[in-house]
């Protein structure tokens, strides 16, 4: 008998303040379900700090969630349609990092994905912006030997979380997306490892605009171009007040 799993995110992996970072939940979710490509939907806000859970489940959908047994996320097996646009160079990434580091535009945070403020091995500390030439916002990032396990490869979540932030800020700079926009569901497959220590590039780009909903696709590839992982986003803003 399949016992509920009890899993507390830790504090570092956050977005918003108090609200677990999208990409690292829907990491954890597709890594249990075993399937090569995973949608994950969410219905909540999941807390970072508290005991959230994975109960005993049958067949390939597995939920997650809260305290209160309210439905927090969901990943079931799902088939992915996006074509990736060719990668930018290694130098074109590193410039927009650059340009995202200096820019007086961007924000200061904390956030798991893209806040410059996480130590090395806490976040990813992956800054995309926009290319000069292109509707594609892109990064160069070496991930931190923090981010891996023992074997120097970064698991699922920590993958899954690249394809987070990089879509969130596509939208808000090529599709007008407002504040406080959250990630409602992500859809993603990894290709192949994803090692400590090795130069990626992060890359997204807008695809769909219907009312609050923005599709954005996502990936991450080698700096000659090869694919690692890709996925497809979207993202919600919030109802205007």
């Amino acid at each position: 008998m399949i016992e509920t799993e009890t899993i507390t995110i830790p504090t570092h992996v956050h977005g918003y303040p108090d609200v677990a970072f999208g990409g690292y939940v829907a990491g954890m979710l597709a890594r249990r379900t075993g399937a090569d490509t995973v949608r994950v939907d969410f219905r909540r806000a999941v807390p970072i700090e508290q005991p959230i859970r994975v109960p005993a489940h049958d067949g390939d959908r597995i939920i997650l969630t809260g305290a209160d047994d309210g439905l927090l996320a969901e990943a079931t097996p799902a088939a992915l349609t996006v074509v990736a646009p060719p990668a930018p160079s290694w130098s074109e990434a590193k410039s927009a990092t650059e340009a995202a580091l200096s820019s007086p535009a961007r924000q200061v945070t904390d956030c798991y994905g893209c806040g410059v403020e996480c130590p090395p091995g806490r976040g990813l500390r992956l800054f995309p912006w926009s290319l000069s030439d292109r509707r594609i916002m892109a990064a160069a990032w070496t991930p931190d030997q923090g981010l891996a396990d023992t074997h120097g490869e970064l698991p699922p979540e920590v993958v899954w979380s690249t394809l987070d932030c990089p879509g969130g800020i596509a939208a808000w700079v090529f599709q007008k997306m407002g504040p406080g926009a959250v990630t409602a569901a992500l859809t993603a497959t990894q290709l192949q490892p994803v090692l400590a220590g090795a130069e990626y590039i992060s890359y997204a780009w807008p695809m769909h605009t219907d009312g609050r909903k923005r599709t954005v696709g996502v990936a991450l590839s080698t700096p000659d171009g090869e694919l690692c992982a890709l996925g497809e986003a979207l993202w919600i803003a919030p109802r205007p007040a």
